[in-house]
């Protein structure tokens, strides 16, 4: 009797079974893990919403009765707490410290992905290795040298620290290995020069890593705390983050609900940056590590 092919590639019930049950707990783990992640965002809202009362009270109420709106106005008209000056603040350090960082982490993974010269692969462990170092270790060398160039309580104090990382070099080199050389090549061969080439063929098609490693930046330029706290010595020059933490009063928090509220504000930017760039993100994640 003859067996058609389709038959014999047809899976088994058993097989189809392991492979749904497979998928079905790997989405409740993912579903779990997202649930545990929002949670904490979720009662930070809700408590923007409440009175002083009402966040301590026990047994706890996810939703507020009555919904408290007065908390953000409230906020922003705080004595001696400038709302947008800080928000300025941080736009203009994360904006320029994401697009600077770009372009240099950029150059530079370019050079370790498709220029052979001597030394490069130690030059690029010796690079990467600095991943390990404890942020913590360099911040007083940093910010003596900032203090010495008169940096301190300044943009450039603020921005220049963070213009360049290890990260970025080696997550936009990690891309750049998937682009043909035969392609640069091509255009060498067309008498285009090597700035023409970096600049109008691989940052075009690079465009998922740039999206990556611009939201990977911008998010940590805007939650950074500790650089800016140990840098700026001024009301003038603090950023958000800085900002939320002297609203709570220092070490003790005079309102839990205004506090959240700033909080929300300050997670604002971040969400709409992403939502922007969520499909390149997600792209540039996988296409990253296709090849070493």
């Amino acid at each position: 009797m003859a067996v058609s092919a389709a038959e014999i590639d047809r899976p088994s019930t058993g097989k189809i079974i392991w492979t749904w049950t497979q998928q079905t707990i790997a989405n409740l783990l993912i579903l779990a893990g997202a649930i545990t992640m929002l949670i904490p965002f979720l009662w930070m809202v809700i408590t923007s919403f409440k009175t002083d009362a009402q966040v301590f009270k026990i047994p706890m109420e996810w939703i507020p009765d009555p919904w408290v709106w007065s908390n953000y106005p409230t906020m922003l008209i705080q004595p001696s707490f400038h709302f947008w000056s800080y928000i300025v603040n941080s736009v203009i350090v994360s904006v320029i410290i994401t697009l600077v960082s770009l372009l240099l982490n950029s150059m530079a993974a370019y050079a370790f992905a498709k220029y052979q010269f001597w030394g490069r692969n130690v030059l690029f462990f010796v690079m990467l290795a600095t991943i390990m170092i404890p942020i913590h270790i360099t911040l007083i060398p940093v910010f003596v040298l900032m203090s010495r160039l008169g940096w301190v309580n300044t943009y450039q104090g603020l921005i220049v620290r963070n213009l360049a990382g290890a990260f970025g070099i080696f997550l936009m080199r990690q891309f750049f290995l998937t682009i043909p050389s035969e392609l640069i090549d091509a255009a060498r061969i067309d008498a285009a020069s090597e700035f023409r080439i970096f600049w109008q063929i691989v940052l075009p098609l690079s465009k998922p890593a740039l999206a990556t490693l611009g939201v990977f930046t911008f998010l940590f330029s805007w939650n950074d705390f500790l650089w800016p706290l140990i840098i700026v010595s001024g009301d003038e020059m603090r950023t958000l983050p800085l900002a939320i933490a002297a609203l709570g009063g220092g070490y003790y928090i005079l309102s839990w609900p205004i506090l959240m509220a700033g909080a929300t504000f300050a997670t604002l930017p971040v969400i709409i940056v992403f939502l922007l760039l969520q499909r390149y993100f997600v792209e540039g994640i996988t296409l990253t590590g296709l090849k070493g």
